[in-house]
């Protein structure tokens, strides 16, 4: 059985101090610490997602910057796709966080790093996070936005590993 990647957007999202700081968020249904991200909504754009995502999440709203890069790694439902942009918080949040997410913690990039759950999102922040930092730290250079990236219409050969019963049970989960 093939799938259509699931396709999502979010931030590197970092809040101005003496030392840089990165936003990671903690998940209340796995109780995971992830980068702010999310599902793309029928007809949105990856970088309106990112945006969308990245202040329901925070509840801070954020100036999206340089398109940062691409993740792809393996979920429940097939593999997703999540296109990043750096992004800029203001101090203070806006509205409440979503009922998805139990907390939001600013920290510096290293402890950033160390403190997500999983290890592709460690690595993919470990490799993308001193470009954002660079790119805030460039003395006020103008720095050219990278384009957006195209949208995927079909990954072939995706097929569902798990067993009947797993997915049945991810059918369950999902309705809830």
């Amino acid at each position: 059985m093939t799938r259509a990647a699931v396709l999502a957007a979010g931030g590197i999202v970092l809040r101005q101090t003496e030392v840089p700081l990165v936003a990671v968020v903690r998940l209340r249904k796995r109780n995971e610490w992830v980068l702010p991200k999310g599902k793309l909504d029928y007809g949105e754009t990856p970088r309106a997602a990112a945006e969308r995502e990245v202040n329901e999440e925070t509840g801070h709203d954020v100036s999206v910057h340089e398109f940062l890069g691409t993740m792809v790694y393996d979920s429940r439902g097939g593999s997703k796709v999540v296109h990043f942009w750096r992004m800029e918080a203001g101090r203070e949040p806006v509205r409440e966080l979503m009922r998805d997410v139990k907390a939001v913690e600013w920290l510096p990039l290293k402890d950033a790093v160390e403190r997500l759950s999983r290890g592709y999102e460690r690595a993919f922040l470990e490799q993308v996070g001193p470009i954002a930092l660079s790119l805030v730290n460039a003395a006020g250079a103008p720095v050219d936005p990278l384009a957006e990236p195209a949208l995927l219409e079909v990954i072939e050969d995706v097929r569902d590993r798990r067993n009947f019963l797993q997915r049945i049970w991810d059918w369950f989960v999902n309705l809830t």
